[in-house]
């Protein structure tokens, strides 16, 4: 459940918009919520960049797979320099 607040201005709008389709105001609210949410979510960034997403290569040559033992080791020096 949530409430909102509406600016005098915008609340008169609302009650005005809901009329006219004749809906209650709650549920033209609750109409506007969902499409909002919906254009929302279907604009995420995975979706706007789906179409590049993959299409690089860095040619790292693993190196990022030997970075777990690289700060182990730099761990490691620092809890002996203690």
């Amino acid at each position: 459940m949530r409430s909102l607040r509406l600016e005098p201005a915008l609340d008169e709008r609302v009650r005005r918009a809901a009329a006219a389709e004749g809906s209650t105001v709650s549920e033209f609210l609750r109409r506007a919520a969902a499409e909002r949410a919906e254009r929302t979510l279907a604009n995420r960034n995975s979706d706007r960049l789906a179409d590049v997403i993959g299409s690089v290569h860095g040619g790292g040559a693993g190196r990022a797979r030997d970075t777990g033992a690289a700060f182990g080791d730099l761990l490691a020096e620092r809890r002996a320099q203690r």
